[in-house]
């Protein structure tokens, strides 16, 4: 008989985007702004202090048609 284990994930992506319409593309303040309430959102997440370094892809950004994209995944097992 085999043993194993069983376990369900969850996965959870919040995302704030920013416009980015043709042909100018993103204003460099907008995309400031997205990046430093992602980035509160992600230290409230995981009890991050303002002094605590974030790991180099806590952030991801992302292009697509007419925004970018900044995200970050939260994983729960269940």
């Amino acid at each position: 008989m085999a043993t194993h284990t069983t376990r369900t994930i969850t996965s959870t992506r919040r995302e704030w985007a920013v416009p980015a319409a043709e042909p100018w593309g993103a204003a460099a303040a907008e995309i400031g702004k997205a990046w430093a309430v992602a980035e509160r959102a992600y230290r409230e997440q995981y009890d991050l202090g303002p002094e605590d370094r974030l790991a180099d892809d806590a952030l991801r950004f992302k292009v697509a048609d007419d925004e970018i994209v900044i995200s970050f995944t939260i994983e729960g097992e269940s």
